[in-house]
């Protein structure tokens, strides 16, 4: 797998048009932080590390709203073909401010919000809406 990120954010779209309650994705300190920034912002549940070692797997409790999944749809930006770096000035609100933008900086992962409080740039992971 090329792009571990992009396929942990598509089988959380997938599992949530289809409705299932849990999806189960390969555990990375990269996901986990992604997945907390995502539950933090209130677009996933509960998540929990499971397994051990080889086998280890983040169980993610998908979020629904009254009308709908909490995530409306997620798009990745920075790929491992063409990577998107912003500068602090760079920084834009996601659809008016009803989503969010997922940035690797150099004090970590943040959303842009956190970003441009920080006053910080770094690479465009990925919007979520």
């Amino acid at each position: 797998m090329t792009d571990p990120i992009a396929d942990m954010l598509i089988r959380i779209k997938n599992a949530q048009i289809v409705g299932q309650p849990v999806v189960r994705v390969p555990f990375s300190q990269l996901k986990f932080n992604l997945a907390q920034i995502l539950e933090k912002e209130g677009f996933l549940g509960k998540i929990e590390k499971k397994g051990k070692d080889v086998q280890k797997y983040l169980k993610i409790n998908l979020k629904y709203n009254s009308n709908g999944p909490a995530v409306s749809d997620v798009k990745r930006i920075s790929k491992p073909s063409q990577r998107i770096y912003l500068k602090k000035e760079m920084i834009k609100p996601v659809k008016q401010g009803y989503g969010i933008a997922v940035i690797s900086t150099s004090k970590g992962l943040m959303t842009n919000n956190e970003a441009r409080k920080q006053k910080l740039g770094g690479e465009l992971m990925c919007e979520i809406w």
